[in-house]
């Protein structure tokens, strides 16, 4: 018997169909995932993974999957995220977005604290403390390889090992997380109606992603079009940037062409995207990537990863989730809308802007929409946390030295 089966593209493309449809199966049937507002990509993301884990914890036969899909899926999220972004809406939420960026940024240095704190405590180098911290935590697996590159040619060991085992696990526990703590909030913290809650107007962007939305082919085909404008001006622009000290993630310059298309066509053109197609072709993109990214995880292979960084992975989201509660609900104005923020910063803050999205989600679809936090939370978590880490990075390794 092989000791790994390999699957190709479609398989691939099948099995995170299937994961969805297992994800929305278990959600309808276990009343604790929909208690706690679990998104269903990751309830069959994570059972998926936890399946292959059993399967070859018994018989050492791995799987391996075709991930070639999963960077487009990604990528196409971040584009409809930009082209629905209208920038007379985002100028609505001025305030909102300057006061939550505000919580997240004073967040981001706790959290490099913490992490440095925990590792000298444990005995570790403080690196690994910020490995654990913003590099893995709220920069991902992109920021995770590429410091840990640099600081295991600096001798910190097994320091690329860290930063990925570190992302891989604060992806899982950010789509576990924000559910609970929003739910909590909601039961406990007695939040006032956002601006949108109990709104009777048709669901628009992420916010209800199981609600029909009526499209027609011609839309659809023209926001292909437009996602396959993002993608490639967005792909161009980050290689332009490459090596240069405005280096940006991709998914960043995709999101950006896709905000410019947008509010750029409406000006000089009259021509609006049709919204309900880019929010059914993003919705439909998410899930896909989180499948995907998530049934992926070989969980067999970070075993390895030492008990004190487990320890500084725990306390960090014990840390996220109280600060949510103590510190983001109350800055927002303690409204509903705070709590769909909340559960958006469970999401960016361990695993990624897709996490944050899909755990908002699984809160607007159960209790209602939440306008201001989808207009917010893409731009603080795709663009300007990405920013801030890379410069928050750098001052903490300067002190560090």
């Amino acid at each position: 018997m092989p000791s790994e089966l390999r699957l190709d593209g479609y398989q691939t493309f099948v099995a995170a169909s299937l994961v969805l449809l297992a994800g929305r199966l278990l959600v309808a049937r276990i009343p604790a995932l929909r208690t706690f507002s679990i998104p269903e990509p990751v309830a069959g993301g994570v059972t998926a993974a936890l399946a292959l884990l059993a399967i070859h914890a018994a018989s050492g036969v791995g799987v391996r999957f075709d991930t070639t899909l999963q960077t487009p899926f990604m990528l196409a999220f971040f584009a409809t995220i930009g082209l629905g972004a209208d920038l007379r809406s985002l100028a609505a939420g001025g305030r909102t977005l300057v006061r939550f960026l505000a919580v997240v940024l004073a967040f981001l240095l706790v959290q490099n604290l913490v992490g440095i704190g925990m590792a000298r405590l444990l005995g570790l180098d403080p690196r690994v403390g910020l490995l654990a911290g913003s590099i893995a935590l709220s920069g991902g697996h992109g920021t995770a390889a590429a410091w840990g590159a640099v600081f295991a040619r600096d001798g910190v060991p097994s320091a690329i090992e860290i930063g990925m085992a570190g992302a891989t696990f604060g992806l899982v526990l950010g789509g576990i997380t924000g559910g609970p703590v929003a739910g909590w909030l909601l039961r406990h913290g007695h939040p006032a109606p956002g601006s949108d809650a109990g709104s009777d107007a048709p669901p628009s962007g992420f916010e209800q992603p199981a609600a029909v939305r009526l499209i027609t082919a011609p839309a659809l085909v023209e926001t292909l079009a437009l996602i396959a404008v993002c993608l490639w001006l967005g792909t161009v622009a980050a290689g332009a940037l490459a090596g240069t000290p405005f280096e940006l993630p991709v998914f960043v310059p995709v999101l950006f062409v896709g905000v410019a298309l947008r509010n750029g066509l409406s000006w000089v053109a009259g021509y609006e995207p049709f919204d309900r197609a880019v929010s059914v072709v993003g919705n439909v993109s998410l899930a896909l990537f989180l499948a995907m990214a998530l049934m992926t995880l070989r969980l067999w292979e970070l075993a390895h990863l030492a008990l004190p960084v487990l320890a500084i992975l725990f306390v960090q989201t014990v840390l996220l989730a109280a600060w949510v509660v103590k510190v983001t609900y109350p800055a927002m104005g303690r409204t509903y809308d705070a709590v769909v923020l909340g559960a958006g910063q469970c999401g960016f803050g361990l695993g990624g802007t897709p996490t944050a999205i899909a755990n908002m989600q699984a809160i607007t679809n159960r209790f209602g929409p939440s306008r201001v936090a989808f207009v917010v939370v893409p731009l603080v978590g795709a663009f300007f946390l990405d920013l801030a880490n890379a410069v928050t990075i750098k001052v903490f390794l300067s002190i560090l030295r």
